[in-house]
């Protein structure tokens, strides 16, 4: 038939998707072919779901009216996402905490620099790695081993570093920085994979994540304050320090086991129902060249009736609304079952990418300006009276700010995307701001405690503000299929930002060194006018 000649089939893959409903048709053996534009088949499918005879039309709908939405009772699985972010940053944020142990340990080294650094860099490999595996690994085979690669080397650091103290401390300098490589891969997997995960949620769980990575930072910080007050040797609190950071990441762990069986998160990720017969795992790739839209379908295999059923019957003929046509009865040997081909991935990524391009530079340039100080810049900041609390205090009041921002960023509010991006370049004023609390160095221009204090306020809250709110707008600009892959893409804009912003920390680096510190100098000032700048 010359309407078959139209049909535009890709390569069989194996990435989950809902199944599609049946048509009401009289043979009952027809799936419907569709096509998505952006974020607009949410509102295609609820409006159908609303409207009398609308299955009659052959409109598609792919949810069970027959199913109610299960409800987040006493709202446990918001505080397991929110506990899911504390997991995929907490070991991260415990490594660079300690900033007294490592200036201790390691004097004159650019410890605090050189983790960032690492870190960023095995984060940006992994974060790509796992966009490119997010239709060939479930995704909680990438979050479960993301949590085991998070846990090993912090345990490791406990008990074989800070504990037993086996390494020199050349070796142990080596191997702190091969441990906060592991954490990072381990971590990134996680995070890039809750991102996608609760994409497919309800958009205040988007949020809830980006809260629970702040939230992480807050424990830390004060963890880190109360066994630095309570533990006067320096060994024996740092210890306590990172096995109470063991503890509750294990408790994030075995709270997401729990949770990804819940009844809430079944339905809303769409997991596909027992295979009946003659119904297979695949999907092809529909790609239609003159809007540019991909999508993905779920093909069933051919049953016995099908199978025997003439090849020309009308029966097997779906027309979509598109105006393409699809035939789902091709024989068994003609069916070609192979991981998407790299053109169709490629093609996939552009689409969305295409509709999200101003979160994608927003959360960039936000966390490049936040990783060109934070915490490189602010752990050498100094004080003769403050001594090694300093850098400590300005840490935890950034995490506390941080926290607050992305509480607020759950706030309703309408943000187009070039707003976005423009409110994200304007905190570029914190870079110099900063440098002048530093430099001179000995004497810089901003000596007062209170100002790297208070920079420090507003950048954590403006950083967790704008870094939030693109994340949780972009989920809701595609349709629900492409969620996951929005959410590991604003992951990877995320990571580019992070690995530039560290660095070019390098450079301020070289502004901490220099001139000694004049101690002298800088109590007189703050002894005759404390509270002036």
């Amino acid at each position: 038939m010359p309407a078959l000649a139209r049909a535009t089939m890709g390569s069989v893959g194996s990435q989950r998707l809902q199944e599609p409903s049946v048509a009401g048709t009289p043979h009952r053996s027809m799936v419907m072919s569709f096509s998505f534009d952006s974020g607009q088949l949410e509102e295609a499918v609820t409006g159908a779901a609303q409207t009398p005879g609308s299955r009659a039309r052959g409109i598609p709908i792919f949810t069970d009216s027959e199913e109610p939405v299960p409800d987040d009772r006493y709202h446990a699985i918001y505080f397991a996402m929110l506990l899911a972010g504390v997991g995929f940053l907490l070991p991260y944020n415990s490594f660079i905490t300690d900033v007294d142990y490592l200036h201790h340990k390691y004097p004159g080294t650019s410890i605090v620099f050189d983790m960032s650094l690492t870190y960023i860099l095995v984060a940006l490999v992994a974060v790509l790695l796992n966009n490119a595996l997010v239709e060939r690994l479930s995704l909680h085979t990438r979050i479960t081993a993301g949590y085991l690669l998070a846990l090993g080397p912090l345990l490791f650091i406990s008990v074989c570093d800070v504990w037993l103290q086996l390494f020199s401390r050349d070796q142990a300098y080596a191997i702190n920085l091969a441990a906060v490589g592991t954490v990072a891969f381990g971590c990134t997997v996680q995070q890039s994979s809750f991102y996608g995960y609760t994409g497919m949620l309800p958009k205040r769980y988007t949020q809830g994540v980006m809260t629970g990575e702040s939230t992480a930072g807050v424990m830390v910080s004060l963890s880190r304050i109360l066994t630095k007050l309570l533990l006067p040797d320096e060994r024996a609190g740092t210890l306590i320090f990172f096995l109470v950071s063991v503890g509750l990441e294990l408790l994030c762990f075995l709270l997401h086991l729990l949770v990804r069986r819940s009844r809430f998160v079944l339905y809303h990720t769409a997991r596909p129902r027992p295979s009946r017969p003659g119904c297979g795992a695949g999907y092809r790739i529909h790609h239609d060249v003159g809007t540019e839209d991909v999508h993905f379908v779920r093909a069933p295999r051919p049953n016995p009736v099908q199978r025997g059923s003439p090849k020309d019957s009308p029966a097997h003929e779906v027309t979509s609304s598109g105006g393409a046509y699809t035939r789902f009865d091709v024989p068994r040997p003609r069916i070609r079952r192979s991981w998407p081909s790299f053109r169709a991935l490629l093609l996939h990524r552009y689409v969305v990418a295409r509709v999200i391009w101003a979160d994608m530079l927003s959360i960039a340039v936000t966390y490049f300006i936040t990783l060109c100080l934070f915490p490189g810049l602010e752990s050498e900041i100094r004080h003769c009276i403050l001594g090694e609390w300093l850098p400590i205090l300005i840490m935890a009041v950034f995490n506390l700010s941080d926290f607050v921002g992305k509480i607020l960023a759950a706030l309703p509010m309408d943000w187009r995307g070039t707003h976005l991006l423009a409110c994200s370049c304007l905190r570029v004023v914190f870079i110099p701001l900063f440098i002048l609390c530093v430099y001179p160095s000995g004497t810089p221009a901003l000596r007062h405690p209170a100002w790297p204090c208070v920079l420090s306020l507003l950048m954590g809250i403006s950083n967790g503000y704008f870094g939030s709110v693109p994340m949780i707008l972009a989920a809701g600009k595609v349709s629900p299929r492409q969620r996951e892959l929005a959410g590991n893409t604003m992951t990877v804009s995320y990571m580019t930002g992070l690995t530039l912003g560290s660095a070019v920390a390098y450079c301020t680096y070289s502004l901490t060194r220099g001139a000694p510190s004049s101690c002298l100098h800088t109590s007189t000032t703050n002894a005759s006018a404390p509270a002036s700048p």
